[in-house]
C-alpha cells in the first residue's frame, strides 16, 4: 500500500516516529516539501535521532528520495548527513536520491527571511530564519535556482549574480549583509559537490517501485494548519504540507495513492506566532515542567493546549484521511480531567470548522467538553486491549468527532511504543 503520512495540527504531531514505524514494511520513503526548517525526532534502538531533510526511512536502511517539492539547504544537508555517518549510517547515492529539480537555498535567502521579519515589526511570522520563505518565494517568481542549474557551474553564478541585484537591495535597505555572486557560490561549493552524485531525476524511480508493486511510503513534514492555502494564514508555511503536497513534491500521481495517515497530538501544540484557540497555560507548565515539548528544529518551548477537534476535523477533510494515529498519549496520564475543543464561539456563533477570516481567530472562544482521565501509566501497553477504558473513551470520542478511525496509537517515545489497533 502507497501510504502518505501528514500531520493533522501545527506540526510537531510525531510523524517522524509513525514514519519510522510504518518504514519496516516500505521499499521507498519519499519527501515531497518543505526544508531543514522541519524535525523529525526519532528514537530508535534507544538512541535518538533528529532529521530535518532526510526521510526517517534512512534508519531503516531503505531508499530514500527528497523531491523537487523540498527546498534544499545543501550546508544542511551535508551536516546532517556527517552526523549520521558518525552514527555508522553510511549514505550513499543507493540509499539517497535528490531530485534535480529540487530548489536550492542559498546564504541571501536566509538574510531575506531576516528581512522579512524585520519589515513586520511586531506582527512577525515567528519563521525558524532558514530561508525556506525567500527560496518558496524565488520558486514563485521563476528566479529561484535548482539542483541542476549547479551541473554548469558557470551557468548557476550567473543566475545568483542576476538574482543578487534585487536581494542586495532589499538587504541594504534592512543594513543586513549584502553578496557577491563568488562569495556565494564558494559558500555551497563543496556541499554541492559532495552530494552530486546524489543528484537525479527521481521520477522514474518512484514510478518504477510502484509499477513494481513495491510500497513506496510518502513522509510530510509540518502539518496541516502550517499549509500555504489551508493553514492559519498568514502565519504558516510556504508549502503545501497536506497530502496533495506529497504527490506534487514528488511527482506521484493522486490515483496511486491507497492510504492516508493523519498524525495528531492527543493535544495541541504549536511553536512559534499565530491563532491557537484551545492554548492552556496551566497544561503548558505541565508538560514544560517534566521537560517535554520543546521544538527538534529550534529548542523553542513549544505552545501547548487542548486537543481542538475543530481543527482535526477540518484536517480529516483535507487532506482525505483514511487512518488516524494518535501519539503521546501517554502525555495525558496524570490528568484527572482532559477538556476537549469541540466549537468554536465566534461572536455568539458556534463554528464547526476554523475560519477563513484572520480576524476571527482572534474572536474565537473555545467550547470544551471535559471528559475523565485514566490516571494510570499506558507506557507500558502494546496492545490496544491493554489501554486503560477510560484512555479507550477518550479515543472513541476523536473518533466521533473527527469522523476518522484512530489505527494508531503512541504511548512513548520509542519505537515499540506504537499500538497497532
Amino acid at each position: 500500500m502507497n501510504t502518505i503520512i501528514c500531520g493533522l495540527q501545527w506540526g510537531d504531531e510525531g510523524k517522524g516516529k509513525i514514519v519510522d514505524f510504518l518504514t519496516e514494511d516500505a521499499d521507498l520513503v519519499v519527501r515531497g516539501q518543505g526544508g531543514n526548517n522541519a524535525g523529525h525526532t526519532v528514537i530508535a534502538k534507544g538512541k535518538k535521532y533528529i532529521l530535518h531533510l532526510i526521510p526517517s526511512g534512512i534508519l531503516w536502511d531503505k531508499q530514500c528520495i527528497i523531491g523537487n517539492g523540498v527546498v534544499m539547504d545543501p550546508v544542511g544537508l551535508c551536516k546532517e548527513i556527517e552526523g549520521l555517518e558518525a552514527d555508522g549510517i553510511a549514505i550513499t547515492p543507493e540509499k539517497l536520491l535528490i531530485s534535480d529539480r529540487a530548489h536550492v537555498v542559498l546564504p541571501y535567502h536566509r538574510e531575506l527571511d531576516a528581512a522579512r521579519e524585520m519589515s513586520l515589526g511586531d506582527k512577525k511570522i515567528g519563521t525558524t530564519k532558514r530561508g525556506i520563505g525567500p527560496t518558496y518565494a524565488d520558486k514563485a517568481n521563476r528566479i529561484g535556482l535548482r539542483l541542476a542549474d549547479f551541473r554548469d557551474p558557470e551557468k548557476a553564478k550567473e543566475l545568483i549574480s542576476t538574482r543578487l541585484k534585487e536581494a542586495n537591495r532589499t538587504l541594504a535597505h534592512f543594513d543586513l549583509p549584502t553578496f557577491e555572486t563568488d562569495a556565494v557560490f564558494h559558500e555551497v561549493e563543496e556541499a554541492i559537490d559532495r552530494l552530486r552524485p546524489h543528484f537525479a531525476n527521481v521520477i522514474p524511480v518512484i514510478h518504477t517501485s510502484w509499477k513494481n508493486g513495491e510500497t513506496v511510503l510518502f513522509e510530510g513534514a509540518q502539518g496541516t494548519f502550517l499549509d500555504i492555502d489551508f493553514g492559519t494564514y498568514p502565519f504558516v508555511t510556504s508549502s503545501n504540507t497536506t497530502s496533495g503536497g506529497a504527490c506534487t513534491g514528488s511527482g506521484m500521481p493522486p490515483h496511486a495513492i491507497d492510504r492516508i495517515v493523519g498524525v495528531c497530538k492527543a493535544y495541541t501544540t504549536r511553536v512559534g506566532s499565530g491563532p491557537f484557540p484551545a492554548q492552556n497555560d496551566e497544561i503548558a507548565e505541565f508538560f514544560h515542567s517534566r521537560g517535554l515539548e520543546f521544538g527538534a528544529t529550534t529548542g523553542r518551548p513549544r505552545r501547548c493546549g487542548w486537543l481542538d477537534s475543530v481543527l482535526i476535523r477540518y484536517a480529516v477533510m483535507v487532506n482525505g484521511v483514511t487512518d488516524l494515529a494518535v501519539t503521546i498519549l501517554d502525555g495525558l496520564d496524570d490528568r484527572e480531567t482532559i477538556k476537549i475543543c469541540v466549537g468554536y464561539n465566534i461572536n455568539g456563533e458556534i463554528h464547526e470548522f476554523p475560519p477563513a477570516e484572520r480576524d476571527h481567530w482572534d474572536d474565537i472562544v473555545p467550547v470544551y467538553q471535559e471528559v475523565p482521565g485514566w490516571q494510570e501509566s499506558t507506557t507500558a501497553c502494546r496492545a490496544y486491549d491493554d489501554l486503560p477504558q477510560l484512555a479507550k473513551d477518550y479515543l472513541a470520542r476523536i473518533e466521533e468527532l473527527t469522523g476518522a478511525p484512530v489505527s494508531y496509537v503512541g504511548v512513548g517515545p520509542d519505537r515499540e511504543q506504537t499500538i497497532i489497533r
